[in-house]
């Protein structure tokens, strides 16, 4: 039996993580800067590892109501993926709104 949940929840935290890069890919574009592309992480990472987060949680649930214990330590894998994606993206959060209260205190 596949626990599924545990999966997605392994994905989303790398796509969580890997919005990092991807948000200093974005600075080469033309119409991107570099406090867009921290706003963007910030909002991609919290969300994918807010979610990959549940779906562990989701997903540890359904391994306590199976024998085979399938998939458990995927579910683990993922949620501590999914709580450092959601860390990284609350700091580039929170590293954005210090730099709109230099901004707006000049």
């Amino acid at each position: 039996m596949r626990n599924n949940r545990a999966r997605f929840s392994v994905l989303f935290a790398f796509l969580s993580l890997a919005a990092i890069p991807l948000a200093l890919y974005s600075t080469r574009l033309k119409h991107v800067d570099l406090p867009q592309a921290v706003a963007g992480e910030a909002v991609a990472g919290t969300l994918l590892g807010l979610i990959a987060v549940l779906l562990a949680r989701s997903a540890r649930a359904q391994v306590e109501r199976t024998l085979t214990r399938a998939g458990e330590g995927t579910a683990r894998v993922g949620k501590w993926l999914g709580l450092l994606g959601l860390c990284l993206g609350l700091t580039a959060a929170l590293a954005l709104a210090f730099f709109g209260l230099l901004l707006w205190s000049e």
